[in-house]
């Protein structure tokens, strides 16, 4: 940077607690989904499992009861092909009859489980005796429209087990991955997040360390790049403040060294006996003391016009009869320096709510500049009219350069004619600005040189009430 803020390595204080925060909603996120997907995996894998099941205690059933009705019974009946079935699935199969009898069991010989003599079909129609919980299926034989007994199924253990096991590791990856993964997202947009923060914070300990070239310059979208440019818009103009404020204390020292130093050396001529105490020596000497308080009754002036806003009796009043005002009391100084007075003032009121006094004191400065820069013969028109209240003071004088123009309401500044010039501050614009920014209107400077120079003051008309004049 110029000096720009560098990029920390590694989250601040405040990165730190956004990425806790991000990192704790991540896992709770993650752990709850991975308990959802848990559960309802195991749910499902078990109903599909049962599902299963009793598909094959139905298929089981349907073979008992061909073996049944093609045997006229259960004595003679084959249940060859339903042992076959239960052993396809490697299941122990129980065959009861009606009265709950066991045709056949294969409970014993399958691995090991007893046989549960309470296990016992019961219902019709559809052969289902309702789904049985756990390893076991059962489904009821019928032929015809009657039951004729039941078919119960246990299956092993670990049938179930297996597919569970599958799925709970896909799941358990599938959670350290997203878990993985968002807390990377989280690093990233706690970096995004805090970057441009760190960044301004950086950048004003720079300026307050006195590097008043550093700004942040964050491209960030939303309210972070609105503040980093907001702040760099405060740098700037706390810049050109501090730039002016060194300016003006220059203009200042400049102002009154000069009559400084001639004071001095004039009364230590006195002092020292080289020159004698005459009445055109001391009307010299008083001179500069003039010179001395006019350039500090201008100061004071100009600090009276910056607080002006705090000290305003704003009223309705007349603006035209305002600038009639400011003319007569001028007008005496405007001819003795040669120039032609002219008024183009609306007859109608135009009423605005302002100090009367204070915009006496910035009318009067316009005039009064005018009377200073003019050549003799030129001249000076006041103008007052306009729905939004417009007030102009032109004159045909020598004008203003475009490279000088933009400076004219700069404090202290005068320009290349005015240098030429006594009796000049460069205060005086400096205070109409200000007067009339204190009243909520704008003040504006347009000139080509040798052909006079326009300063338009705009007010915003006071609709509210009448004006009371003066």
């Amino acid at each position: 940077m110029t000096r720009e803020a560098g990029r920390r390595p590694g989250l601040g204080p405040l990165g730190r607690r956004l990425f806790a925060a991000f990192a704790v909603v991540a896992l709770s996120s993650v752990a709850l989904l991975t308990a959802a997907a848990l559960v309802g995996t195991d749910r499902g894998i078990t109903t599909a499992r049962q599902d299963d099941r009793q598909r094959v205690a139905e298929r089981t059933a349907t073979e008992a009861s061909t073996a049944y009705r093609r045997a006229g019974g259960w004595s003679a009946a084959d249940l060859g092909p339903t042992r076959t079935i239960a052993a396809g699935v490697d299941a122990a199969l129980t065959v009861r009859d009606a009265g709950s009898r066991v045709i056949l069991s294969t409970a014993d010989s399958s691995d090991g489980t007893e046989h549960d003599t309470g296990m016992q079909g019961q219902g019709h129609g559809t052969g289902m005796s309702g789904a049985a919980s756990g390893r076991t299926a059962s489904a009821d034989v019928v032929s015809g429209d009657s039951t004729v007994g039941s078919v119960d199924l246990r299956f092993p253990h670990g049938s179930v087990s297996a597919g569970r096991g599958i799925a709970w590791g896909w799941i358990t990856g599938a959670a350290l991955a997203a878990l993985a993964l968002a807390l990377a997202v989280s690093w990233s947009v706690t970096r995004r997040l805090t970057d441009p923060v760190v960044r301004v914070a950086d950048t004003a300990r720079a300026l307050a360390a006195g590097d008043h070239a550093a700004r942040a310059r964050v491209d960030a979208p939303g309210e972070l790049g609105d503040l980093s440019r907001a702040f760099d818009t405060m740098a700037d103009d706390v810049t050109h403040t501090e730039q002016a404020r060194r300016r003006l204390a220059a203009d200042v020292a400049h102002e009154l060294r000069t009559p400084l130093a001639a004071l001095q050396a004039g009364l230590e001529e006195l002092r020292d006996g080289y020159a004698d105490p005459s009445l055109s020596r001391l009307a010299a000497l008083h001179d500069q003391t003039l010179r001395l308080g006019r350039v500090v009754g201008d100061l004071a002036e100009l600090s009276e016009a910056e607080s002006a806003r705090l000290s305003l009796n704003a009223v309705p009043v007349d603006l035209a009869h305002l600038v009639r005002r400011a003319v007569t009391d001028r007008e005496a100084e405007l001819r003795a320096a040669g120039l032609t007075v002219r008024t183009r003032i609306a007859t109608e009121p135009l009423p605005v709510r302002a100090d009367a006094d204070r915009i006496h004191q910035a009318l009067g400065n316009l005039l009064s500049n005018s009377a200073r820069y003019c050549r003799p013969g030129d001249t000076v028109t006041a103008s007052a009219e306009g729905d939004s209240v417009l007030v102009e003071v032109a004159d045909g004088g020598p004008g203003i350069p475009a490279d000088e123009l933009p400076h004219v309401f700069d404090r202290l500044w005068r320009g290349s004619a005015a240098r030429d010039r006594s009796g000049g501050s460069g205060i005086g614009l400096a205070v109409v600005k200000e007067l009339i920014a204190a009243h909520g209107g704008g003040v504006t400077a347009f000139s080509e040189p040798a052909a006079g120079t326009r300063i338009v003051i705009r007010l915003p008309r006071d609709r509210s009430a009448r004006p009371s004049g003066a």
